[in-house]
């Protein structure tokens, strides 16, 4: 990590604005708007909506992650907290225990903050916050216990694109590094997959603001990224994903110089057997077609030459 970095949320601690972006996050509990699903259920007491979390904290795993992009592993690996649950559901999930089946702990605010202190001293480059989506008021609640006792690293939000834009406003200048998917460009293939018509609007909408709070993917001289939008994209059978229309549009409206990690690792997992269309893994071709689309559209950064 290069010594000068700053993590944004060190100045809004200090202001005081990161205590009352906090109480604003926490109201969205008593009726929670956390995502566009807007299940309006009181997590506080214990009602639950779409996801299946409550109020409380659940944790599948904490540790530095090396398997994940290259420039947030470095040499330290990425300081990873999958959460469980989640506010989309899909039918074919490769981490259905965690986000569907919620297998995981629960921890305290003042658990989370010791965790993330851990994976700083063990010499991560970031914490890496894994589907937080439905988790976003507790999360940064912890916050001011870790600043406290020397946080200092940039902070990841690694979720699936289906977010909240009030609430991604609400974090400008808390996230450093956010990482969202961009899984569906067809409606009618989200709403079949996920149950989420909305997505690709919604997915727009949010890569924007993403975009506009932290612009592209910085990395500093030692490989490391320290702020930005990074996208991840998953290659899907029979072009399921629409990727051709996500591409298209990360290049022209947010930057050609957009950070897309094109991913080639889809495997039928979950329900995907239900469908007999997405229920085999891609070929080399079809994976090279996406790159070859990516390039075309004048990406250049998170993908392989081929």
């Amino acid at each position: 990590m290069c010594m000068a970095f700053v993590p944004r949320y060190l100045a809004l601690y200090e202001s005081g604005e990161l205590g009352n972006k906090i109480k604003q996050l926490l109201l969205l509990l008593e009726s929670c708007t956390l995502c566009p699903r807007e299940c309006k259920v009181n997590r506080l007491k214990g009602e639950v909506g779409v996801c299946g979390a409550g109020s409380a904290i659940v944790v599948s795993s904490v540790f530095p992650h090396f398997g994940e992009e290259g420039p947030l592993v470095g040499h330290g690996g990425s300081g990873t907290i999958f959460l469980t649950y989640c506010n989309l559901k899909c039918v074919f999930c490769q981490n259905y225990d965690i986000s569907h089946l919620a297998h995981g702990e629960e921890i305290s605010s003042e658990e989370l903050a010791t965790r993330m202190i851990t994976l700083q001293r063990t010499g991560c480059h970031n914490i890496n916050f894994v589907t937080p989506t439905h988790f976003t008021p507790q999360l940064i609640a912890s916050l001011p216990q870790a600043i406290e006792r020397g946080l200092r690293l940039p902070l990841v939000y690694n979720c699936g694109g289906y977010e909240s834009l009030e609430v991604i406003k609400l974090l400008e200048g808390i996230i450093d590094i956010y990482m969202p998917d961009a899984k569906f460009a067809d409606p009618g293939t989200a709403r079949k997959y996920c149950k989420a018509a909305d997505y690709p609007e919604v997915n727009k909408q949010v890569l924007k603001e993403m975009h506009r709070q932290t612009g592209v993917l910085k990395i500093n001289r030692q490989g490391i990224a320290e702020r930005g939008l990074l996208i991840r994209h998953l290659v899907m059978p029979g072009g399921a994903a629409g990727s051709k229309k996500i591409l298209t549009f990360i290049a022209e409206e947010l930057s050609k110089e957009s950070y897309v990690n094109i991913m080639a690792q889809y495997y039928p997992q979950f329900e995907a057997a239900y469908y007999p269309e997405i229920n085999r893994r891609i070929t080399p071709q079809e994976y090279h077609e996406v790159i070859v689309l990516a390039r075309s559209s004048g990406l250049h950064r998170g993908f392989p030459e081929m």
